[in-house]
């Protein structure tokens, strides 16, 4: 399959979200009642211990980043829509899509995409009331029409038993990434305590970067050097 991809033809990307309401306390009833009635079975530990997770759920959280990545045969280009008007930036990426990615040769690619990234925008946007882009409007179609590529999956090969992080692999292959001060469980107190978007941009960034890089080194092609990486 890898060997039939155009890589021009793929966009990278990586999301951050953030929850709409940062702590347990501040969400109002109806919202409590229906993530308290998500830990109803768990004696772990209580809804309001499990709430550090309400990022993770596109019912509970927003997305505050999507950065994209275009490489070409001399360039890898990085674009980031972002800020804390959702709806938004969901308007500006559906825009590059529908205008850039709406034919049947175009893919998207990302990290555990196909479990999170690609799911939690699609949500986000019907939240927000807008329509999907063709490339992620993906319902009645079959496996094979359907043009997310997923590293993580890549990496599988087919076996289902565990989740391998990017940064691993990132590691094993010898891809080279910046020593970051955040990862991804610190990007809520960034947001919401630091209100510092900023710095979770620059995060999102490095993230669609070594996606792109970890496809070439599944593809066994070099990798980007640094001069000619280019953040719009």
């Amino acid at each position: 399959m890898l060997e039939n991809i155009k890589l021009s033809d793929v966009l990278f990307l990586d999301v951050e979200t953030a929850p709409v309401v940062y702590k347990y306390v501040d969400l109002d009833k109806t919202l409590k009642a229906q993530w308290d009635s998500k830990f109803r079975f768990q004696k772990e530990e209580t809804p309001e211990a499990g709430y550090k997770k309400a990022g993770i759920y596109a019912e509970f959280a927003k997305i505050i980043c999507i950065s994209v990545g275009i490489l070409t045969d001399t360039t890898f280009r990085v674009k980031s829509f972002y800020g804390d008007d959702e709806k938004q930036l969901l308007k500006e990426f559906a825009a590059l899509l529908n205008k850039h990615y709406n034919s049947k040769d175009k893919m998207l690619c990302a990290h555990n995409g196909k479990e999170f990234d690609f799911p939690f925008i699609c949500r986000r946007m019907l939240i927000n009331g807008i329509k999907l882009p063709k490339l992620l409007n993906i319902a009645g179609k079959k496996p094979w029409e359907i043009n997310h590529l997923d590293t993580m999956e890549l990496w599988k090969f087919g076996d289902y038993k565990s989740y391998t992080s990017l940064n691993l692999l990132a590691t094993i292959f010898d891809i080279p990434t910046p020593k970051d001060d955040i990862d991804g469980s610190d990007v809520a107190s960034v947001y919401w305590e630091e209100k510092n978007l900023e710095r979770i941009v620059t995060y999102c960034q490095k993230d669609v970067l070594t996606v792109a890089q970890l496809l070439l080194r599944f593809m066994n092609e070099p990798l980007i050097s640094d001069k000619n990486i280019i953040i719009a």
